[in-house]
C-alpha cells in the first residue's frame, strides 16, 4: 500500500488534468510569429554581415599576406617545439581535470558549470530567458526545487548523544571532531527555542541562562550555568546544560539529571498555578514543560545506557501518556529501541501500529523496525537457494516488500547494517530519508539486527532489488515521494567531514570531467609521438597547417 495521503493524490492528479501539456503551446497570433521568427535569424544575420565585413575589409586588413606569415611561421617550426606545446597541454589540462574531480567529489557539482552559470550567462544575456510564463517548464522546475528544499527539513536526533560523555571523549580518544558547526548551531538553537521564553527578564537566573544558550564557546556556557545556580539554586535547565556538556560519564550526567528533575518539577507546578493569569504566564508554562519532558525523556536514555531498560521504557511511556501532544519529539523512536533491546517484540508491533500510520510522518526507525519484525518470523529458515528453486512463500514475500518498502525511503542504511560501510558517532541533528538519518539508525539498531538468526542474510540477499523497481529517471516514487535531491548538500554540513557520505542516486560525472580526460590524454599522447617519430609528425603538422590554410 502506497505511504501517500489519498487527498494529496487526488489534488495532484487534479492538478496535472488541469495544467498545459508540456510541450505544446496555444497557438500564436501573426505578431507573435513574427517576433519568434525575427528573433530566431537574429543570431544568424549577425554572423553573415560578420563575414561580408571581413570579406569586404580584406585587402585594407592584408589578409592574406598575414595568413601567408602565419603559414611561413608553422613550417620552420621544429618539432621540438610541438612537444613542448602538446605537453604544456597535457600538464595544463591535466591539472584542470584534477581540480574538477575534486571539486565534483567535494561539492557534487562542476566548476566550469557553475561559473558558466552563475557568471558567463548573465553577461552573455542570459537573464532574460528567466522572465517567464508562469506555466513555463523553468517556473515548474522552480517550483520543484523549492519543494525538494521544504522536503528536507532537519530533525532533532531522538537518540542523540551526550556531548561531554560521548562525544567529547570520543574526541580526547582520536583527535576528531564528530561534530560539525552547522549541527552545534541548530542545538544551540533548538536550546534557546526549548529553554527560553520571554518572561526570562522577571527571573535573574534564567536570563544568565539565556546568555548561555547563546554561548559558542563551551566552557562560557558551563561558567554561565554555575553563575545560575549561584543566583538560584533551582535553577533546572543550569543543571541540564551541565549533565549535557560538563560530565564525563553517564553516571555523572544523570545525577545532575536528577537534580534538574527535582527543580524542574517544583517550577513546572508553580506554572501551572499562574497559567491563566496572563499570555506570559502562559508562555512560561510552555517553556517549564519543555525543560520538564526534556529532562525526563533524557533521564529515560541514561537508564538505557546504564542498562536500567525496564525503568526507560516505564519512564518514556508515562512521557507519552502524560505529554500526548509532543509526539513531534519523537519519543517513540527511543521507546522502539528500548522494547527490540528487551526483544519484547509484540510491544514494538504494538508501538508500530500506532505509529506507522499513512497520516503520520515516517522515519528509517519505524520503515525498517516494520521490516525487522517480519523478516524475524522468516529469516532462521531462509535460504537463497532453496527460494529460487521452491519459490517465496507468503511470510517470506510480506518479509521481502517490508524490507524494499524500508529501502526505498532509506536506501543508504543497508550498507551500514551489512558493514559495508564503517559507522561514525550520529550527529545531533538528521536529515529524514539522508545519510545522517542512516548512520544514526544503524548506530543504535544494528545490534538488534544481529541478534535475530538470518536477518542480515535476508536482507543481503533482496535489498538491491528495490532499485528495480523505482522508476529511472526517479520523477517517481514507487510507494513513497520520490527521493529528495537536495539530501546530499545537507548531510555533507551535518556530518564530519572524515565521513564519506553516501550519495543517492549516484550522480553521473559532468561533461568537462570528461572532456579535460580527453583533452589530456590527447595531448599527452600527441606530445609522446611527437617525441618518438619527430618527421613523421612534423610532416602531419605541416599537412594540417596547408589543409586549414587551404580552406582558408
Amino acid at each position: 500500500m502506497a505511504d501517500r495521503n489519498y487527498f494529496g493524490e487526488a489534488a495532484a492528479a487534479a492538478a496535472f488534468s488541469s495544467a498545459p501539456v508540456r510541450g505544446l503551446s496555444p497557438p500564436l497570433g501573426w505578431k507573435e510569429r513574427l517576433r519568434a521568427g525575427l528573433a530566431g535569424a537574429g543570431a544568424s544575420l549577425w554572423f553573415v554581415a560578420g563575414l561580408g565585413l571581413l570579406y569586404a575589409l580584406r585587402v585594407p586588413l592584408r589578409l592574406c599576406e598575414h595568413l601567408a606569415a602565419v603559414t611561413g611561421f608553422l613550417n620552420s617550426l621544429t618539432p621540438k617545439f610541438y612537444v613542448a606545446l602538446t605537453g604544456t597541454s597535457s600538464l595544463i589540462s591535466g591539472l584542470i581535470f584534477i581540480f574538477e574531480w575534486w571539486y565534483f567529489h567535494k561539492h557534487g557539482t562542476s566548476f566550469i558549470e557553475q561559473v558558466s552559470i552563475n557568471h558567463l550567462r548573465p553577461l552573455m544575456g542570459g537573464t532574460e530567458s528567466s522572465i517567464s510564463e508562469p506555466g513555463s517548464p523553468s517556473n515548474r522546475e522552480c517550483e520543484t526545487s523549492r519543494q525538494n528544499l521544504s522536503e528536507c527539513k532537519v530533525w532533532r536526533n531522538p537518540l542523540n548523544l551526550f556531548r561531554g560523555a560521548e562525544y567529547r571523549r570520543y574526541t580526547w580518544v582520536t583527535g576528531k571532531e564528530p561534530l560539525t558547526y552547522y549541527d552545534m548551531n541548530l542545538s544551540a538553537q533548538d536550546h534557546q527555542t526549548f529553554f527560553t521564553c520571554d518572561t526570562d527578564f522577571l527571573r535573574p537566573s534564567d536570563t544568565v541562562m539565556q546568555k548561555a544558550w547563546r554561548e559558542r564557546n563551551p566552557p562560557a556556557r558551563i561558567k554561565a550555568a554555575y553563575q545560575a545556580l549561584e543566583l538560584n539554586n533551582d535553577c533546572a535547565t543550569a543543571y541540564v546544560l551541565l549533565a549535557e556538556e560538563e560530565a564525563t560519564t553517564i553516571v555523572d550526567a544523570e545525577r545532575l539529571f536528577k537534580q534538574a528533575l527535582k527543580a524542574g518539577e517544583t517550577i513546572y507546578k508553580r506554572s501551572q498555578q499562574c497559567q491563566h493569569q496572563s499570555p506570559q504566564h502562559e508562555a512560561q508554562l510552555r517553556r517549564d514543560t519543555n525543560v520538564l519532558v526534556y529532562i525526563k525523556r533524557r533521564l529515560a536514555m541514561c537508564a538505557r545506557k546504564l542498562g536500567r531498560i525496564r525503568e526507560a521504557v516505564k519512564i518514556m511511556r508515562d512521557l507519552m501518556k502524560e505529554f500526548p501532544p509532543l509526539t513531534m519529539l519523537n519519543i517513540h523512536e527511543n521507546l522502539l529501541e528500548s522494547l527490540l533491546e528487551l526483544q519484547a517484540y509484540a510491544d514494538v508491533q504494538a508501538v508500530l501500529a500506532k505509529y506507522d500510520d499513512i497520516s503520520l510522518p515516517k522515519s528509517a526507525a519505524i520503515c525498517y523496525t516494520a521490516a525487522l519484525l517480519k523478516t524475524r518470523t522468516v529469516s532462521d529458515k531462509f535460504s537463497p537457494e532453496t527460494a529460487s528453486r521452491r519459490g517465496l512463500s507468503t511470510a517470506e514475500i510480506s518479509a521481502v516488500e517490508a524490507i524494499h518498502r524500508a529501502v526505498e525511503f532509506n536506501p543508504h542504511v543497508p550498507k551500514y547494517l551489512l558493514e559495508m560501510k564503517s559507522l561514525i558517532l550520529p550527529p545531533e541533528h538528521i536529515l529524514k530519508r539522508g545519510d545522517s538519518e542512516a548512520v544514526a539508525y544503524a548506530f543504535f539498531h544494528l545490534q538488534h539486527w544481529k541478534r535475530i538468526e538470518g536477518a542480515l542474510n535476508l536482507l543481503q540477499c533482496t535489498w538491491e532489488g528495490t532499485f528495480r523497481m523505482i522508476p529511472y529517471p526517479l520523477e517517481k516514487g514507487h510507494l513513497f515521494y520520490p527521493y529528495p535531491s537536495c539530501t546530499e548538500t545537507a548531510d555533507r554540513e551535518l556530518l564530519p567531514t572524515f565521513h564519506h557520505v553516501s550519495v543517492y542516486p549516484k550522480k553521473e560525472l559532468p561533461f568537462f570531467i570528461h572532456f579535460t580526460a580527453g583533452l589530456c590524454s590527447s595531448t599527452a599522447m600527441i606530445a609522446l609521438l611527437t617525441h618518438q617519430f619527430p618527421e613523421i609528425m612534423g610532416v602531419f603538422a605541416k599537412a594540417c597547417s596547408f589543409t586549414v590554410t587551404a580552406f582558408a
